[in-house]
């Protein structure tokens, strides 16, 4: 029995597990479909897997100093002295010289992508500060055989234009939403996908969402869609909120 391990991406080493799509024409690494209603694409974008370009800095001219002289044009009278010890904080009390300055308060830095990441990963990481990783990769014996996107309705503008044509779908509370799950060709059959769907689940439920709904389509090439077909996800436990002929809905709760 393989060994499985359900990883999430939020870095590069964790983005680099991400599986190839069964059809070479498409990519989970430069997909932006679900993130982008208006021109979004599943296209496979060598491009897109490269860092993004610099950008040249502009020279901008620096703050007036308002403590300096014509002598000492960098004057700085909270620094730290030439001769060692805490630099003067004018908001500290006398028995305490290194109290907090109540206009600079520390903050805890909080997870982020690095800003040369992928501009997929960059995507990916948009919710780490605040909801958490947005996919998941499932191996079998260390080998990336299964991929899943997921997040709040609000990440994903294609799923909420597609959720709006419906107005018998339940307007409170907003539901999570997984936009992708594939298996890779070799893989198939072995239930990888329906685990890892299971294990999102679990996750959104602790995340605090009351349901989870997904959007697959009807009458496509399996190579051809990562949102899988509707008699996989009622497998999955979800059932079929809209039976439309080409975009039904999906839906589960979760307790």
């Amino acid at each position: 029995m393989a060994r499985l391990r359900i990883v999430d991406v939020t870095d590069r080493e964790s983005f680099g597990l991400i599986p190839p799509c069964a059809d070479p024409g498409f990519d989970h690494r430069t997909c932006d479909y679900w993130e982008d209603a208006d021109r979004g694409s599943k296209a496979a974008r060598a491009a897109w897997l490269e860092p993004p370009p610099a950008t040249a800095s502009v020279a901008r001219p620096g703050p007036v100093n308002p403590f300096a002289s014509d002598d000492d044009p960098l004057k700085n009278p909270f620094a730290p002295p030439p001769s060692g010890g805490p630099a003067f904080n004018p908001f500290a009390p006398g028995d305490d010289s290194l109290a907090d300055n109540p206009f600079a308060p520390r903050r805890e830095t909080r997870p982020a992508v690095a800003a040369d990441a992928p501009r997929k990963l960059t995507l990916l990481g948009r919710g780490l500060a605040v909801f958490g990783s947005y996919a998941k990769v499932l191996t079998a014996d260390d080998v990336p055989v299964a991929y899943t996107q997921f997040g709040p309705l609000s990440a994903y503008p294609r799923a909420q234009r597609l959720r709006d044509l419906y107005p018998q779908l339940p307007a409170a509370p907003l539901p999570a939403v997984i936009t992708c799950i594939a298996s890779t060709a070799g893989a198939r059959r072995e239930g990888y996908a329906r685990a890892l769907v299971a294990a999102v689940c679990d996750d959104l439920a602790g995340r605090g969402f009351a349901a989870i709904e997904a959007y697959p389509e009807r009458d496509t090439r399996p190579d051809a869609t990562s949102a899988a077909t509707p008699e996989f996800w009622v497998a999955a436990g979800f059932t079929i909120a809209v039976d439309d002929e080409r975009f039904p809905v999906v839906r589960r709760e979760l307790s």
